[in-house]
């Protein structure tokens, strides 16, 4: 794990700090206490690294810019379970993981999960878009935080890291370090988030996990 520049780590913490009590109890999310021990049981390999929160975090509402400098934020992905990389081009395991996330994304399309790398680079898109040429990425769409408000908002302390939310945007997991994306094991964990939430949002109410599940074949993937 590579540590980033120091960016007021103090005020990280008490923003994070307030972004979980601001969550509202009552609300336990799409993924309740059963279905999260049955993801925590799925973990192997690198995921044994992915930690579910108790309760979804609060979702998160500093912005960033796409390939093309436009604003946008994390409530552009709603509806979908994102799979938000914090990186940089500075940090080798960021490096190092960037293909296996280029290919989870081939992987999940048609999945309902959205995968957003977000660099923490100052020199913002253009400084993705030259490693992602260099490394021949296809299939991940250019974000930059150069501000680095949103990693912030989210108390990263260190790079890389990444951020499972739910398809209301709220932080549901989170692994530390750098891992095999597009291995079996963190697959069928990702496409079980994705079944498992399939229905709360547009619903506004968790779909009963059992018939999700009897949707899904045995890898996860929607029928």
């Amino acid at each position: 794990m590579t540590f980033p520049r120091p960016f007021a780590l103090g005020i990280a913490a008490i923003l994070y700090g307030a972004m979980a009590l601001s969550a509202n109890p009552s609300d336990a999310g799409a993924i309740g206490p059963s279905d999260r021990a049955a993801l925590e049981a799925m973990r192997a390999g690198d995921m044994r690294k992915l930690v579910f929160h108790d309760t979804p975090r609060a979702q998160m509402t500093e912005s960033f810019q796409d390939g093309a400098g436009r604003t946008v934020g994390l409530a552009d992905f709603s509806g979908k379970v994102v799979v938000l990389n914090i990186w940089a081009t500075w940090c080798p395991p960021c490096r190092a993981e960037m293909p296996s996330l280029d290919r989870l994304a081939a992987k999940v399309k048609g999945d309902g999960i959205e995968i957003v790398a977000l660099s923490t680079d100052r020199g913002g898109a253009a400084k993705v878009r030259g490693f992602f040429d260099e490394i021949g990425v296809k299939n991940l769409a250019i974000y930059a935080d150069p501000s680095n408000r949103l990693a912030r908002q989210a108390a990263v302390m260190g790079l890389p890291v990444t951020l499972i939310l739910d398809r209301e945007g709220r932080e549901i997991a989170r692994l530390t370090g750098d891992a095999h994306w597009d291995g079996a094991d963190a697959l069928a964990i990702l496409r079980r988030i994705s079944v498992m939430t399939r229905g709360a949002h547009t619903q506004g109410a968790r779909l009963d996990t059992g018939t999700a599940l009897a949707d899904a074949d045995p890898a996860g993937r929607l029928r």
